[in-house]
């Protein structure tokens, strides 16, 4: 399916309710409730196909087949590892969530905040899922994958060595939600050792569908534990981590027992009175379930026998969470991440659902893939997309007038990449104002506009992670974001979205129909009759000088809809149709004009330019053949006594 008939059938999709958390798209086409009743009915357990108990699965270098950390594994089912598995015992907790031999401690760290919020857990995690009566060794969880949700399906087959589980476990043996649940995520991104390494905030997108800010804590902002506080208050997912100098340093250990480029959950920020005075705390859990700070506030120090105990918090020794001053915190810790569904809860008081636009594109060699704006020569050929910021925030207690947005470029499937040799690109974005416009999308701005303009404003920087993300506030007006890898001549997908206050428009700046033109794109029927015209070599297809004259018939036909959608409605009336079929050159008798409006118009007798560019092209091509056959056919001399009533009768009987 082409880009353009991809994402035109996805917004259909969404539209109708596909693809939200309430709706899920089945996941390789595997029906949860399908497969298990199939398997109840025969009584037997499921086995995945797609995603098979070999070691294909696990990965395909450290991980990969022969390699010495595979040696000896063993699949084993839940009920061959204890005598009594349960799903979750007493609810999903963060102690449920231990590492194993996978370098994935940022997923645990995501997983372990996702235990924090109920309503977000069961968006993941379906409830009615057990290993009792329905059980059929079958289970499904829901992620959020570039702008919609998808239901996995997994068989309960678990890599194990020695009789132990080789990567998460809860820290009760006989639970295993957490263990299925990274496997589910496993077969999304194609093994186990495809999730080694990475950023929180990916599995808390992953998990939420909501966009992740981060936050460098050299440089905090003033009310940095404000906006902790507040995010964890209102169900937001926290990771943090230390930033690492070299490779010697991942995953070292100081002496205060805190693991450098390592990444943690932030599950709690409270105040308590302290010798006379607050005190500022943060909880953090390390997904190990061990290894913990040994500083000021931990489980033992002294300090707690000097808070009050209806404000003393719970400590349990060595369970992998602990507490520590902000101020310690600050000082150690050199990042923290923060994902939330509504972007402005931390910083306002007030919960608002922020208006949210996605927008799918590609990077292509020679084509699309220009990368960053130290090319300046090729920069200008990135895709390019506008987005329209009307009103300005509702947020008296702002100084700083302006719209406030947020911007999330995310690239698509890097991680199933990694077998075939693939890893992240390098990526970021700029924006530029582009105001002269005055709202013309039929242009694609060249190099020259790059080397004259400067940008406004850009991504804090180029990093080779899924996403980068950045806050932005600026007048209202209309502004040009342009997406790209930092070297150019690099493939890949991507996904756009913006998260702002107030309504927004985001559109492919070059897209042929901008906002003053109605439609979904062109539907199957139009592209087949484009084709069927413009197709001389019969075989099917376009070669680029027939698409090239194809494009000049659509830019011509947009032009004639626009000048006679006189009240600019952006969709033309049967009498404004009338006068735009006469000014493409087609002067029709009333008869043939009623076939077309009962053909072409919707109920409420309008015409989109879908409908109005498909009519053109079978008037073009009725004619076409028309001619073809008055001239060129010796058996068709007889009709040529009244050419003009044949000609008529012939489009009667083709337009119906």
């Amino acid at each position: 399916m082409s880009g353009m008939a991809s994402n035109l059938a996805k917004k259909r999709a969404l539209a109708a309710g596909f693809g939200t958390n309430a709706n899920a798209v089945k996941y390789l086409n595997q029906d949860f409730e399908a497969l298990r009743a199939q398997c109840l009915s025969r009584g037997g357990l499921f086995s995945d196909p797609t995603f098979p108990a070999a070691p294909e699965s696990l990965g395909f270098n450290e991980l990969g087949p022969g390699s010495y950390k595979t040696r000896a594994v063993q699949w084993k089912r839940p009920g061959e590892l204890c005598s009594s598995p349960e799903f979750i015992v007493g609810g999903a907790t963060r102690t449920d969530i231990c590492q194993g031999a996978l370098g994935d401690c940022w997923l645990l760290a995501a997983i372990a905040s996702l235990t924090l919020n109920e309503d977000v857990m069961a968006r993941v995690v379906p409830v009615g899922q057990s290993f009792g009566e329905s059980y059929a060794g079958i289970f499904h969880f829901q992620f959020w994958q570039f702008g919609e949700w998808v239901d996995v399906v997994i068989d309960d087959r678990l890599p194990t060595k020695d009789g132990e589980l080789l990567f998460v476990h809860s820290a009760e043996g006989s639970e295993f939600w957490s263990a299925l649940l990274e496997k589910a995520y496993a077969k999304v991104n194609g093994c186990y050792e495809a999730l080694s390494g990475g950023s929180t905030t990916e599995g808390f997108e992953d998990f939420t569908g909501g966009i992740a800010e981060n936050y460098d804590l050299r440089k905090p902002p003033p009310n940095m534990f404000q906006i902790i506080k507040k995010a964890i208050e209102s169900g937001a997912l926290l990771g943090c981590s230390i930033d690492i100098t070299s490779a010697a340093d991942s995953e070292a250990v100081t002496r205060q027992k805190l693991v450098k480029g390592h990444a943690y959950s932030l599950t709690g920020a409270v105040e308590v009175t302290y010798r006379g005075r607050k005190e500022k705390l943060i909880r953090i859990r390390n997904p190990w379930g061990q290894v913990e700070w040994t500083g000021a506030w931990s489980d033992s120090s002294s300090e707690w026998n000097s808070v009050d105990d209806s404000e003393r918090q719970n400590v349990k020794a060595d369970d992998g969470e602990f507490w520590m001053s902000f101020t310690e915190f600050l000082r150690h810790y050199s990042r923290i991440e923060i994902c939330t569904l509504t972007p402005d809860t931390l910083t306002d008081d007030s919960v608002k659902h922020w208006s949210v636009c996605n927008y799918d594109g590609s990077w292509r060699k020679g084509s699309t893939a220009g990368g960053c704006r130290n090319h300046a020569y090729t920069f200008w050929m990135n895709p390019q997309f506008v987005i329209r910021l009307d009103e300005e925030d509702d947020d008296p207690d702002d100084n700083e007038v302006g719209c406030s947005f947020v911007v999330g470029l995310i690239q698509k499937n890097r991680r199933r990449l990694r077998k075939v040799g693939e890893d992240m690109h390098t990526i970021g974005f700029a924006i530029y104002e582009v105001r002269k416009f005055h709202g013309q999308r039929e242009v694609h701005l060249d190099k020259n506009y790059f080397l004259t303009h400067a940008q406004k404003a850009r991504s804090e920087t180029f990093v080779n992670l899924r996403e980068v993300s950045t806050r932005f506030k600026m007048p209202p007006g209309e502004y040009l974001i342009v997406p790209s890898t930092f070297e150019p001549h690099l493939n890949g997908d991507f996904c756009i979205r913006v998260f702002s206050e107030k309504q927004t428009e985001t559109r492919p700046f070059g897209c042929f129909a901008g906002t003053d033109i109605k439609t979904d794109g062109f539907s199957l029927e139009t592209c087949r009759i484009m084709v069927n015209l413009m197709d001389d070599s019969g075989n099917g297809k376009l070669g680029l000088g027939e698409f090239a004259t194809l494009w000049k018939k659509v830019q011509k036909y947009l032009g004639i809809y626009k000048k006679n959608d006189m009240d600019n409605s952006g969709t033309m009336s049967t009498p404004e149709m009338r006068m735009a079929l006469k000014e493409a050159g087609f002067t029709l008798n009333n008869g043939i004009y009623q076939i077309l409006v009962a053909r072409y118009a919707e109920p409420d007798m309008t015409i989109d330019f879908d409908n109005f560019v498909a009519c053109l092209m079978r008037l073009d091509m009725m004619f076409s053949e028309y001619n073809f056959l008055l001239f060129n056919n010796h058996n068709f001399s007889l009709m040529q006594y009244d050419g003009l009533f044949f000609l008529l009768q012939w489009l009667t009987f083709t337009m119906i």
